[in-house]
């Protein structure tokens, strides 16, 4: 592993893997991929190059613990995303980190350290784009993150977020992008993210068996 491809100042990576995985069954991270590693050691593995410092936030700690990376528990508890963002922020020992959700199989570095060269100006550096297989089950009306396109689990976040995340929390409101009004925030966009990513399976989530039978299908189409 190279020093050099880490970010030119140190940032954290969080990484929250707080669901209950209701729809799958069982414990998403741990679900096994092609190659015989689960999704949580391939995340781990990439987060690694950028990283020195990983945070991992759960309430459960079996099987987490031989992974080797910082295990902290939910400050706020019940609290979803937006609990486990406030979370890793607080046990972050640098200024600015990475924050992804455990069940995200195809980050691309090269998308990711676009995004970290931003981020000193930043309080909020957060991916706008249609995700890979659409805005399927999105109502119109609803303020959600996906309507607005935005992929606030693969984001970079400062502490000085730490204030307006914790208002958020105290006040009940548990949507992750409420606070963005209140900080600076860089929008990637689209065609900046077409660069690296052309699919946006940066953004592909396993939550369901049929979900990983496509990740599956992904991965058996990249490999040689």
């Amino acid at each position: 592993m190279e020093r050099s491809e880490r970010a030119t100042y140190p940032i954290s990576a969080v990484v929250l893997a707080g669901g209950d995985s209701r729809r799958m069954g069982t414990d998403k991270a741990f679900l096994k991929m092609s190659g015989g590693r689960t999704i949580i050691e391939g995340i781990l593995s990439k987060l690694a190059r950028l990283s020195e410092e990983i945070i991992l936030v759960t309430n459960r700690t079996q099987g987490y613990e031989r992974l080797g990376v910082k295990l902290v528990a939910d400050i706020y508890p019940g609290k979803g995303s937006l609990g486990g963002i406030y979370t890793g922020l607080c046990a972050m020992s640098h200024s600015h980190g990475l924050v992804v959700a455990c069940d995200m199989p195809f980050l691309k570095l090269p998308l990711l350290r676009y995004m970290l060269v931003m981020a000193p100006e930043y309080d909020v550096v957060v991916p706008r784009a249609v995700p890979w297989g659409g805005l399927k089950g999105v109502k119109k009306g609803e303020e959600r993150a996906k309507e607005y396109l935005l992929h606030p689990l693969h984001a970079v976040y400062a502490k000085s977020c730490l204030e307006p995340v914790k208002d958020l929390l105290e006040s009940g409101d548990l949507r992750v992008i409420s606070f963005y009004p209140r900080v600076r925030v860089r929008y990637v966009e689209e065609e900046e993210i077409d660069i690296f990513d052309s699919e946006h399976l940066s953004f592909f989530n396993i939550n369901t068996p049929a979900d990983l039978r496509r990740a599956e299908r992904f991965l058996q189409r990249e490999e040689p």
